[in-house]
């Protein structure tokens, strides 16, 4: 079972979405557990002061340091990795989500204001992780989508652990266009191919489409792996397809 410990100025932005979908299932299943901490519990003084102008002026307040340590004192051991969640961080994709699902304790410290005391940086955070380049008005949003990801990837979470192998991201192409019924709808039908029954044709078509969207959409996907003679026979096709249109 996978443990992540959380700490935030804000746990009810947290409380409510761990509760529902794969998470809270996952949460009721006992394959992850996840606590949600109020920064705020950990001061000493009488106004549970959490954060306080920067040295040197400027704008915003900043995260106090103490509070955080004091958390990660007793929160923390040996196995654990903490992350902050930062706009300075590396990008948060797929393969990072991988390996920090084979980890057995993350605690995410959900940065806010004008930041976090760099003291915590440089102390007790081993990853630093944002999830693109544009500020968001603190880490509790992207610390559930960090969670989401890596929770999804946990062994029994997803009803088929098969399935995740063909997802967007977990292959070096987008997935393929899927449709259900009708078979026509407002004048837009479901590709003759799929109504087949021919399932060599299906996934030809099927995977000729997921190439076709890579291209279109995420060309340096498909500059990062080395694609088989198959696929570059695809790929050729549907450039050559595309310069007709």
């Amino acid at each position: 079972m996978m443990k992540i410990d959380v700490l935030t100025l804000f746990p009810t932005m947290l409380d409510e979405p761990l509760k529902h979908s794969i998470l809270g299932k996952a949460r009721q299943s006992g394959r992850v557990a996840i606590a949600i901490h109020d920064i705020r519990d950990y001061t000493t003084d009488r106004h549970k002061s959490a954060d306080d102008a920067p040295f040197g002026g400027g704008e915003g307040m900043v995260l106090k340091p103490e509070p955080i340590f004091r958390a990660l004192d007793r929160l923390g051991t040996q196995k654990s990795t903490t992350i902050l969640l930062s706009p300075q961080g590396e990008t948060f994709d797929q393969k990072m989500a991988e390996e920090l699902a084979a980890l057995p304790h993350l605690i995410l410290v959900c940065g806010h204001y004008e930041g976090v005391d760099e003291r915590v940086r440089q102390a007790v955070v081993q990853r630093d992780i944002s999830l693109g380049d544009f500020i968001a008005s603190g880490g509790e949003l992207p610390a559930l989508v960090l969670i989401d990801v890596v929770c999804r990837l946990l062994p029994g979470v997803v009803g088929n652990d098969s399935s995740l192998i063909n997802e967007t991201f977990s292959s070096s192409f987008f997935d393929y266009p899927t449709y259900t019924r009708p078979r026509i709808y407002r004048g837009l039908a479901v590709p003759e191919v799929l109504l087949s029954g021919n399932h060599a044709q299906i996934n030809r078509w099927r995977r000729i489409e997921a190439i076709k969207r890579t291209f279109l959409k995420r060309p340096d996907l498909l500059a990062r792996v080395e694609l088989g003679a198959e696929d570059r026979k695809l790929l050729q096709e549907i450039k050559d397809e595309l310069k007709k249109e």
